[in-house]
């Protein structure tokens, strides 16, 4: 499985672009977010890629982050929510908006993106509210070193998911607090909101706690 790409932009279109990657071209399509963020044709670029496989077809994806990559795979989970409405909906949000949305059951957020109903916007936030903050933790993760695009390489990148349950631990407010400055909460507020939850369930988890917390931090009203 081609696990990443990284080369050189040979071409851009409306939804893809053409990566030559020491000679060879990878076609990889992207959300409107990631596309806006590419260099241009000529540019070098490095991407973590997904591969849809069918009968009739094999497709790549691409991302600029594994818990991009993560959120769409785990989007593809939901019945209706083809590779396409993923796109749209990692395009419109971005991973820190999903996150955010499917964390306080926001499934109006998610009808932002193009194509998707209220129907499926809600079975995306009822099919994923258990799994989101497991998501949301591995960005509060060291990330890993970031791709180079000079070297053409090609190589298989292995995402170790999460443990289903991470025990109780003065670790869980640490991590929660991480993963909440990286969704664009202001310190103090997150240490807040965490400091309240934890105090509230001294037992509770990392998602538990990133759970509680965002929903504290919502807008009132």
């Amino acid at each position: 499985m081609i696990g990443r790409v990284a080369g050189r932009i040979d071409y851009r279109g409306t939804d893809h672009v053409l990566i030559d990657v020491r000679g060879v071209g990878y076609l990889v399509y992207c959300s409107e977010r990631t596309l806006s963020a590419l260099p241009g044709v000529g540019g070098m670029a490095a991407l973590y890629t997904d591969l849809l496989v069918r009968e009739d077809l094999l497709q790549l994806f691409g991302f600029p982050t594994l818990v991009e990559k993560e959120w769409h795979r785990l989007l593809m989970s939901v019945q209706g929510v083809g590779a396409k409405a993923s796109l749209a909906i990692l395009g419109a949000l971005g991973p820190e908006g999903v996150g955010r949305a499917i964390a306080i059951g926001d499934w109006n957020s998610v009808t932002a993106a193009k194509g998707i109903g209220a129907k499926t916007a809600q079975r995306v936030v009822n099919e994923l509210k258990d799994k989101a903050p497991l998501v949301m933790a591995m960005g509060a993760a060291p990330p890993p070193a970031p791709p180079s695009p000079d070297t053409g390489e090609v190589i298989e990148t292995v995402l170790v998911a999460a443990p289903a349950t991470v025990p109780p631990s003065p670790g869980a407010q640490a991590e929660a607090l991480s993963a909440l400055t990286n969704l664009g909460y202001s310190p103090g507020e997150a240490a807040g909101a965490v400091a309240q939850v934890a105090g509230e369930m001294p037992e509770g988890t990392t998602s538990d706690l990133i759970r509680a917390a965002l929903r504290r931090l919502a807008p009132k009203g």
